[in-house]
């Protein structure tokens, strides 16, 4: 099934979020973390990621930075299969920035040709999220 049109898929997931040992250490106030990512999504995506990410935080409070990748494995819009998301992640004192994106050819079954964006809410109650997305 092919289509180039623009989608929309909403809903809220579930994070959870588990330290795992670092493999560097920071130097001169940086922090450096490594974390399991594992998400529950419901609304018009239903299923569940898993990943890891890797951050750092400097001595300024509210200054930090992450990259993460996650594999989805459910459905959108009730098509089945799986695909990549990858994460580029910076705070600095309020001016956040986060960036999430499909790796390409990562779609699998009926996901397969997946691209996009997604955008994460944490301002109100719980994670909600919005893909933007074309098969």
């Amino acid at each position: 099934m092919s289509s180039t049109n623009q989608q929309s898929a909403t809903g809220s997931f579930t994070p959870d979020l588990k330290p795992l040992e670092s493999y560097a250490s920071g130097s001169d106030g940086a922090t450096l973390g490594r974390m399991s990512i594992n998400k529950t999504f419901s609304g018009d995506i239903e299923g569940t990621s898993t990943g890891e990410m890797l951050s750092a935080r400097t001595a300024v409070e509210g200054s930090a930075g992450y990259v993460a990748i996650e594999q989805f494995t459910g459905s959108v819009h009730g098509k089945s299969g799986s695909f990549v998301l990858q994460h580029f992640g910076i705070m600095a004192g309020g001016n956040d920035r986060l960036i999430l994106e499909v790796v390409p050819n990562s779609g699998t079954g009926d996901l397969t040709g997946l691209s996009g964006t997604m955008t994460i809410d944490m301002s109100g109650d719980g994670h909600q999220y919005a893909l933007e997305y074309a098969r």
